[in-house]
C-alpha cells in the first residue's frame, strides 16, 4: 500500500513539475536544496528566487508577441511592473534588467523612481504609468518627473486631476495623460461601478471640453481593469468590449490616442493542480482588440499591461518549522509553526488566499490530515485547506527528538510584506522573519544573500516609543 507523503503528492498531481522535485526524501525548488538553506539560515525564513521574475516577464512578452504575430497586429506591446506587489530594491532591479517598465501607485513610488534613475537602474525613456487617486504630494511628484523629461503618463482617476497639471505647469510643458475607465463591478460585488476612474459616459465629453482645447496636453492612453483579473468569463469579455468601444469612439476625434492599458490580473499558480490557459487568453485578448478596432475603422492600439502578482508571486517562498504537534480531539491534529500566518501571509487570513503548501523533508513518512497553526493567540491564525481540496495532508511526526518537519508555502512573493507592514509592528509582536535572496551565478550555481535579519525586539520597542 502506497501511503507515504511522496506517494500522496505523486498520485494527486502531475509531479515533479514547476521547478519542484524530491531527492532523498527532501524537496528541491528550482534545483535549490531547501534543507541546505534551512541549515544555513534557520527558520522562520522568507526566500526570494530572482530568476523566476525574469522567467515570468519573458514568458508574458513572448506570449503577447506571438499572439500579435498570429493576427498581424500592427502595434507594440509594453510590459509594465506594478510596484505595489513588492517594492524591494532587488525586485525592481531584477524587473528592470528584463526590459520592463514601471507602474506606480503613490507619492513614495515617485521617490523610488528618482532613486532608481540616480543609480542608473532606469532611464528617462522608460515608461512610467502613474495610477491611483492622487493627493498633492503624488501629483507634485508626477509633475516633477514630467518637468524633468521622464516618459511618464499619469492616468487620470478623476476629472479634477487634470486641473492640477494645467495650473502648476506652463503651456510649453508637454504633458501626456491617460484616462482610467470606471468599469462595472462583477455582478456579485457590493457596488455596481468601480470607485476608480471616470465613468464611461463622461469620458468623451470630458475630452472634448477639457483636454482637446489644450495644445500641450495629449491623451495617449485609455486604462481598463477589473478587480477579478483576466479570466475567461462573460463578465471579462463584456467589459473589454465596452473599453474597446470607448477607445474607438475617442480615437476618431483624438488622433494622438494610441495606447490601451489592460491593467494586471494575470493569475499565478496557487496549487500544484493549477490550470490556466495563458496562451489562449492572451491570444484571444489580442485578437479581440484587433478585430473590434478594425471593424470600426480604427488602427489597433499599443497594448500595455501592469502585471504585479504574476511577475513576483512565484519567486517567493515562506519556510517554517513545525515546533509542536497538538492533538486537540479525536479528529483534529494541529501542527504548530514558529511564526504567524497573520503576520507573514496576511492574504491567507484576510481573503482566504491559498498557496502551494509542501513539506520540505520527511517525504518518506506516512501522511496524515493536519491543521497548521500560527503562534499568535488569535483563533484565526491558522491554515487548513488547499485550493484543490478543503483539507491538507502532511508527513506524520513520530516524535520530537528526530529532525523537525519543515514546511514551505510557495508563490508568496506578491503583496505579503506590504500588507503585513514589513519592519513595523506585528500582531502579538511576532517578528518579521529573516529574508534571503537567491540568485544564479554565471555558472548557473545558486547563490544566497541575507537581505534582512529577523526583526529584533529593540526595533519594535523603538517604534512603540520605549
Amino acid at each position: 500500500m502506497k501511503n507515504k507523503y511522496q506517494d500522496l503528492i505523486e498520485q494527486t498531481f502531475d509531479f515533479p513539475k514547476d521547478g519542484f522535485k524530491v531527492i532523498d526524501s527532501e524537496l528541491y525548488f528550482h534545483n535549490i536544496p531547501l534543507m541546505d538553506i534551512i541549515k544555513q539560515y534557520g527558520t522562520p525564513l522568507k526566500l526570494t528566487y530572482l530568476p523566476k521574475i525574469a522567467q515570468q516577464i519573458n514568458n508574458a512578452k513572448t506570449m503577447f508577441n506571438v499572439a500579435m504575430a498570429k493576427v498581424n497586429y500592427d502595434a507594440k506591446y509594453t510590459y509594465c511592473y506594478c510596484t505595489k506587489s513588492s517594492h524591494f530594491s532587488f525586485i525592481l532591479e531584477e524587473v528592470l534588467k528584463n526590459d520592463a517598465h514601471i507602474e506606480t501607485s503613490s507619492a513614495y513610488d515617485i521617490e523610488i523612481i528618482k532613486e532608481l534613475h540616480a543609480n542608473k537602474k532606469i532611464t528617462k525613456s522608460n515608461f512610467i504609468i502613474s495610477n491611483g487617486f492622487k493627493r498633492e504630494p503624488y501629483l507634485s511628484g508626477v509633475l516633477d518627473l514630467i518637468h524633468d523629461g521622464f516618459n511618464i503618463v499619469p492616468i487620470l482617476d478623476n476629472k479634477r486631476e487634470l486641473d492640477y497639471y494645467i495650473s502648476n505647469s506652463n503651456k510649453k510643458t508637454e504633458i501626456n495623460i491617460g484616462i482610467r475607465i470606471a468599469s462595472e463591478e462583477e455582478p456579485s460585488f457590493e457596488f455596481y461601478t468601480s470607485r476608480l476612474g471616470i465613468r464611461h459616459k463622461d469620458i468623451q465629453e470630458f475630452y472634448k471640453t477639457k483636454i482637446k482645447p489644450l495644445e500641450n496636453v495629449n491623451l495617449k492612453m485609455l486604462h481598463f481593469f477589473i478587480n477579478t483579473g483576466i479570466k475567461d468569463t462573460t463578465y471579462y469579455w463584456t467589459e473589454l468590449l465596452k473599453a474597446l468601444n470607448i477607445y474607438c469612439e475617442l480615437k476618431k476625434i483624438c488622433p494622438e490616442l494610441d495606447g490601451l492599458n489592460i491593467g494586471g490580473g494575470l493569475p499565478f499558480k496557487n496549487s500544484l493542480g493549477f490550470e490556466f490557459e495563458y496562451e489562449y487568453m492572451i491570444e484571444e485578448i489580442v485578437a479581440q482588440i484587433k478585430s473590434y478596432c478594425n471593424s470600426k475603422g480604427v488602427k489597433e492600439p499599443n497594448i500595455f499591461t501592469e502585471f504585479g502578482g504574476y511577475t513576483v508571486a512565484e519567486s517567493g517562498v515562506n519556510i517554517y518549522s513545525v515546533i509542536d504537534v497538538k492533538e486537540q480531539n479525536d479528529t483534529e491534529m494541529w501542527y504548530m509553526v514558529d511564526n504567524s500566518f497573520i503576520t507573514t501571509l496576511p492574504d491567507s487570513w484576510a481573503i482566504n488566499q491559498r498557496y502551494i503548501l509542501l513539506a520540505i523533508n520527511h517525504w518518506d513518512e506516512e501522511f496524515q490530515r493536519a491543521n497548521v497553526g500560527g503562534m499568535t493567540c488569535d483563533s484565526l491564525d491558522y491554515y487548513n485547506s488547499e485550493a484543490h481540496v478543503n483539507q491538507i495532508f502532511l508527513p506524520k511526526i513520530k516524535n520530537t527528538t528526530e529532525e523537525p518537519l519543515y514546511i514551505a508555502f510557495f508563490n508568496t512573493g506578491a503583496y505579503q510584506e506590504a500588507l503585513s507592514g514589513y519592519g513595523g509592528i506585528k500582531h502579538c509582536l511576532i517578528p518579521s522573519p529573516k529574508h534571503v535572496v537567491v540568485d544564479l551565478d554565471e555558472d548557473g550555481d545558486y547563490t544566497t544573500k541575507l537581505f534582512s535579519k529577523e526583526q529584533s525586539a529593540k526595533s519594535m520597542l523603538k517604534i512603540l516609543g520605549y
